[in-house]
């Protein structure tokens, strides 16, 4: 049988943090301190107006390539999630392909599921591989959701920050994605969501995020508790058994209440949202790359990743790495 393992992880953050101070003095009306009491966040990166999300999703596949030791050729499967594309068409993982050389024909397509969307394009790519269709994939979440942001709300704007984050995953002979959960209810789509579309060359309703924080908070707290549950039956593994939880990067609050329904330490959490803000799809394999370059992350352990983003979507994998 053909399974999937992690064989390279990657990032990348554009220019300096801007930090909770850095937006007061450009008129936000906020301050550092709500900021981190609702959030826990402290600095964001924001990409230049120039910067794309193929741009930043291209520096993440590089790191990630390099740590694979491989080339980009050797890959035959692309998968950008984004929120944020480059353009309507073609896809972001088109454009990437070819800012990396790619000229094997290999396969290329986003998945657009907000802030699950890393989880959700690795379950994918897990099932490629699986099949026995293609053996390497790379796997990027990457956005620049400072283009959608309004900068006059300061309920949304402190929230989020962009970057990409990448990982090749490789066919092998011994399981290294132990299971993956996908779900999603359109029913809860006006929770969380950019109401806009463009028609005839103009603006149709809201280009912005719009975001009921109390219900995102507490639907997000439940449903990363569920898919959670869910893989960890699946595989037969008990939560004490889990070396790292690397969450979305959303809020504090809700990473922390996660942990604290699952039983798992908050040592054993992976968390970046005080240094990057949400970075939406990008966010948990920034945090992955954080933690396997710092030297906490080392191959044997197990590892859950789970996102949970508008649509309303939701999911979660279980690896070994």
């Amino acid at each position: 049988m053909i399974f999937s393992r992690v064989v390279g992880t990657g990032s990348f953050l554009p220019g300096t943090p801007v930090t909770n101070e850095d937006l007061v003095a450009r008129g936000i009306d906020t301050s550092h301190k709500w900021i981190v009491e609702r959030t826990g966040i402290c600095a964001r990166y924001l990409a230049e107006p120039s910067q794309t999300s193929s741009e930043l999703a291209l520096a993440a596949s590089l790191a990630a390539l390099n740590a694979a030791g491989l080339q980009a050729n050797d890959i035959d499967l692309v998968i950008v999630a984004t929120s944020t594309p480059d353009f309507v068409f073609p896809s972001t993982a088109t454009l990437l392909q070819a800012k990396l050389g790619m000229d094997n024909g290999a396969a290329a397509f986003d998945v657009q599921a907000v802030c699950s969307g890393f989880v959700y394009a690795l379950a994918v790519a897990d099932k490629f591989i699986h099949s026995g269709s293609h053996r390497r994939a790379l796997v990027v979440g990457a956005e620049v959701f400072s283009r959608i942001l309004d900068w006059k709300d300061r309920s949304t704007c402190v929230l989020f920050g962009d970057g990409a984050g990448a990982v090749i995953l490789e066919a092998c002979g011994t399981p290294g994605i132990l299971a993956t959960a996908l779900h999603a209810d359109g029913r809860y789509n006006e929770i969380l969501s950019v109401p806009g579309n463009v028609c005839g060359g103009a603006v149709i309703g809201s280009p912005f995020v719009q975001m009921e924080g109390q219900a995102v908070f507490k639907f997000a707290v439940k449903v990363l508790d569920d898919v959670a549950q869910e893989v960890l039956l699946a595989a037969g593994i008990d939560a004490a058994a889990l070396d790292w939880l690397i969450p979305h990067q959303a809020n504090m609050r809700i990473i922390q209440a996660t942990a604290r329904r699952l039983g798992v330490p908050m040592a054993n959490v992976v968390t970046t949202v005080a240094e990057h803000g949400n970075t939406s799809a990008a966010s948990v394999p920034l945090a992955l790359d954080a933690a396997v370059r710092d030297g906490r992350i080392r191959p044997g352990q197990t590892l859950l990743l789970e996102g949970v983003g508008g649509g309303f979507t939701w999911g979660a994998a279980l690896l070994r790495f």
